[in-house]
């Protein structure tokens, strides 16, 4: 693989991170440390690329791959779970399901339905 399109893979991996991370996980301040511990590996490691030793790389970039992948696996999981109505209290995801499709034709839930 070539240098520029080794770059491209872990920028790609990196987005990818991100973005699982500020979906799954959240962007409230108390939860920032995950982002920002994303970014500063992703930094420090940043100069490795012109090291001779590709599979200490190649194994930073898996273990980010698999992390994202994870977090998706998770999150889909629990979608599932919901979706099947397995033991576990769907009000608040029900509420959620109403108020996206009562927006969607332009209405607002009635106060009842208001936490």
């Amino acid at each position: 693989m070539g240098s520029s399109e080794g770059r491209r893979a872990t920028l790609m991996v990196y987005r990818n991170l991100l973005k699982a991370v500020k979906k799954h996980i959240g962007r409230e301040e108390h939860k920032a440390h995950f982002t920002d511990f994303s970014r500063e590996e992703f930094k420090k490691n940043i100069n490795l690329e012109y090291l001779k030793d590709s599979s200490f790389i190649q194994q930073r970039i898996n273990l980010a791959q698999n992390y994202t992948c994870l977090l998706n696996s998770i999150h889909h999981h629990k979608d599932l779970l919901f979706s099947y109505n397995i033991a576990v209290d769907r009000s608040n995801e029900m509420t959620k399901v109403l108020g996206k499709s009562a927006a969607s034709v332009g209405l607002r839930l009635p106060d009842v339905y208001q936490h």
